[in-house]
């Protein structure tokens, strides 16, 4: 099954809708959506290694689009909104504690999330409740993200058929080493 999946995500480089989807799946991402925008990345990368650095920049301009409506989530409806996607997580009890980081590294903490397996959407929201410095916060969006995305590209573009061969070889231990590094992230936070 997890092959019929990766096979169809795959797809979306053929069809005229492979720029929309992952813009849409990286700026729902950043905000709310749990599926990260890496999956399809990395399928659209390797089925056309020519336009990494394409997708790298739809994928970079829709995470930090998503993460400004994160930050206007937490900024103006943290109430009616943004306190239901954080419960929706189970990051209630870490709340407080993210207010501390932001105290202590401000902009750092957003770099630091928008580069990891660390639940980014947690950040932004956060960022707009705690009143961060909505430049500053979105410089660090796009440093991070699109550092984390064009890293990514930039792999796949230099050695995609290898790593093609390599992921469908392994696809069903690279999806359970994804799924741990996603899980560890989060895991991360909550023990934080």
């Amino acid at each position: 099954m997890l092959k019929r999946l990766y096979d169809w995500v795959l797809h979306w480089a053929y069809t005229p809708y492979a720029n929309p989807a992952i813009f849409l799946l990286a700026f729902c991402e950043s905000s709310f959506f749990p599926i990260p925008p890496d999956i399809l990345l990395i399928a659209l990368c390797i089925s056309k290694p020519g336009k990494a650095f394409s997708f790298a920049t739809i994928c970079s301009i829709g995470s930090v689009l998503g993460g400004i409506l994160g930050y206007i989530i937490g900024l103006l409806f943290m109430e009616a909104f943004g306190f239901k996607i954080i419960e929706f997580y189970h990051f209630t009890d870490k709340y407080n504690y993210i207010q501390q980081i932001y105290q202590q590294y401000d902009a750092w903490a957003v770099a630091i999330a928008g580069f990891t397996p660390i639940p980014y959407k947690l950040f932004t929201i956060t960022a707009g409740a705690f009143g961060i410095n909505f430049w500053i916060f979105v410089l660090a969006s796009a440093i991070s993200r699109s550092a984390r995305f064009f890293l990514v590209s930039g792999l796949l573009y230099f050695y995609g058929e290898r790593i093609k061969y390599f992921i469908d070889r392994y696809f069903n231990l690279l999806t359970i080493l994804f799924t741990i590094l996603l899980i560890g992230g989060f895991l991360i936070l909550k023990c934080l």
